[in-house]
C-alpha cells in the first residue's frame, strides 16, 4: 500500500470550504439567494451609498456584473437606487424587504454555524482563535 501524501493545510482547508460552501448554498437557495447575492446585499447594507465600482471591487466582480446584480435587487424590491442619472454617484441602500431577507439569511448562517460547531468543535474554535488574532493585528 502506498504511503499517504504529506498533510497539506491548503488542501485540507479547500476541502472543508467546499463542504461548508455546499451546505451554505443549499441553505440559501430557498431564500432565492446565492453566495454572491448574499455578499453583495450585505455590502450594500453595510455601506449605504457604496459606488458600483467599490461594490464590484469588494465582491471581486466586474462593474457590469455589479450593475446587473443591483438591477435585479431593485426589481425584487431589495435595494433602492436613487442615482439621479448615468454617471452620477450611486446612492444604493437596502430596503426593508432587503433587511428582512438578510435577517432570514443571517438566521440560516447561525444555524449552519451551530451545526458545524457541534460537528467540528476543535476546528471551529481554532478558526475563531485564528481570526481573532488576525483581526487584532497579532501574529
Amino acid at each position: 500500500m502506498p504511503e499517504p501524501p504529506p498533510f497539506s493545510p491548503t488542501i485540507a482547508l479547500l476541502t472543508i470550504s467546499r463542504v461548508w460552501e455546499s451546505a451554505f448554498v443549499d441553505a440559501l437557495k430557498p431564500l432565492g439567494l446565492t453566495t454572491r447575492k448574499f455578499g453583495l446585499l450585505g455590502h450594500v447594507r453595510g455601506n449605504p451609498g457604496i459606488s458600483f465600482s467599490e461594490l464590484a471591487r469588494r465582491s471581486r466582480i466586474t462593474v457590469q456584473s455589479a450593475h446587473a446584480a443591483v438591477a435585479s435587487f431593485v426589481e425584487a424590491g431589495l435595494v433602492e437606487d436613487a442615482t439621479a442619472h448615468a454617471g452620477a454617484a450611486s446612492t444604493l441602500q437596502v430596503t426593508p424587504e432587503g433587511e428582512a431577507l438578510l435577517g432570514r439569511a443571517t438566521e440560516v448562517v447561525a444555524e449552519l454555524d451551530a451545526r458545524f460547531a457541534v460537528q467540528y468543535p476543535e476546528l471551529t474554535e481554532a478558526l475563531r482563535a485564528h481570526m481573532t488574532r488576525i483581526m487584532s493585528g497579532s501574529p
